[in-house]
């Protein structure tokens, strides 16, 4: 995906969890921040940061906040970014897709995607991946009481027929691997350990990320153990 009317700024600081004041071109500006994770490592005073500029002249904020170097690594924190990306990939990891439905309800859930290849029915769950510690991929950055309802959705798929994907997209390169965040949120790891287990396919990619752009690019290793 391709992002317009890109600017550099200076992170400055992030009231709530919606906006945040960057430094752009000398004046501070409030700015959307399109995830509403907590992202601490990553929004601090003085980073450097990438914003697009909003065509809509109605809109309260001129600017979103996509994208944040943490040290020489470019890291894109659009939340909605994966979800896009994953849509224009699917066909390249499933092949001719028949059907390619975002947003779809199974039972009490709705997942980002539902996809038909030939017989197969299968359904996807994506999640975006912002928290990288030492070289290591880490999610969730906050306890996610909803992420474990999807999880425990997508084992409930598996034993009526259908595949199941929980797909984690990493919005940086040089990640050695990827693991649950035991430390944050145990149940959810323990969580995926057991949709694992029941036939759920656990997957994860990284991406190649520049101030304008994100795709997907290789895979990377899942550890779903504690302690690795």
């Amino acid at each position: 995906m391709k992002y317009q009317n890109i600017v550099e700024g200076r992170f400055v600081s992030r009231p709530n969890r919606f906006i945040a004041h960057v430094e752009i071109s000398g004046s501070e500006e409030v700015c959307h921040v399109k995830n509403t994770g907590r992202c601490r490592e990553l929004l601090i005073p003085g980073a450097k940061v990438f914003l697009e500029q909003s065509k809509n002249p109605a809109r309260k904020t001129e600017y979103d906040l996509v994208a944040v170097y943490k040290k020489d690594k470019l890291v894109n924190i659009d939340s909605q970014a994966p979800n896009k990306i994953f849509y224009e990939w699917a066909k390249q990891y499933f092949g001719e897709l028949s059907v390619l439905r975002p947003e779809t309800r199974y039972k009490n859930s709705r997942f980002d995607c539902y996809i038909e290849v030939g017989e197969r029915k299968i359904f996807v769950e994506v999640k975006g991946v912002t928290l990288e510690k030492k070289g290591v991929a880490k999610f969730p950055d906050a306890p996610t009481e909803r992420g474990i309802k999807h999880i425990e959705e997508l084992i409930d798929a598996v034993e009526n027929g259908y595949e199941a994907y929980m797909f984690f997209v990493v919005q940086m390169k040089g990640i050695s691997y990827f693991t649950p965040n035991y430390k944050t949120h145990r149940a959810f790891g323990e969580a995926l350990v057991r949709a694992k287990k029941s036939g759920v396919n656990v997957v994860c990619v990284d991406c190649n990320v520049t101030p304008d752009t994100l795709k997907i690019d290789d895979f990377i290793e899942v550890i779903l153990e504690e302690n690795q």
